[in-house]
Parts: C-alpha cells; structure tokens; sequence
C-alpha cells in the first residue's frame, strides 16, 4: 500500500509542474510589509528620559501616533499578502461557461 503511495507521488512530480503555497507576488507584499514594520519601529524610535531630566520628545506625534499605526499597518498587510493568491484566468473562463 504504501509502495503505491510512494509511485503515485513520483509519477506527479515528475509528470508536472510544481506548485508552492506561496508565489512570487506574495513574497513581494511581505517584502513590503516587512519594511513597513521596519519603518514604524525606527519611527517609534528615540531616546528616554535620562536620570532627573525630562525630554519632551516622548510624546511627539511621530512616536505616539505615526510610528505605531504605520507598525499596525504592516502587520495588518502581512496576513493579506500570506492570504493573497493570484486569479487564474483558465479558472475564471471555466466558471463563466458553468453558469450558462
């Protein structure tokens, strides 16, 4: 039984072509995700305050705001680009003759 599971497998990926979960257009939006993240955290970026002394720059917009929704964004956009898949357009074709 499981000599002919094994056959099965050879005979398809020898006889085809091989199919990743993921494409190459997937890879680009997590690229770009990636550096999204990237952005928000060196926005988010700063120095503290340091012993007695208060700096004013903790609350600048860029820190509390700016930085942190960019951040949200790229993450947000990183389980689209995981889920995105390409239409094909042999699909699309076969779908419109099946509902005639």
């Amino acid at each position: 039984m499981a000599k002919e599971e094994k056959k099965v497998q050879n005979e398809n990926n020898a006889g085809g072509k091989v199919s990743y979960p993921l494409g190459k257009i997937n890879f680009i939006l997590m690229g770009i995700c990636l550096l999204l993240i990237i952005i928000g955290f060196w926005l988010m970026a700063g120095s503290a305050n340091v012993g007695d002394t208060f700096n004013k720059d903790i609350f600048e917009t860029r820190r509390i705001t700016t930085g942190p929704i960019i951040a949200l964004l790229g993450f947000v956009l990183m389980a689209f680009a995981i889920i995105y898949r390409k239409k094909d357009k042999h699909q699309s074709t076969d779908d419109n003759v099946d509902k005639e």
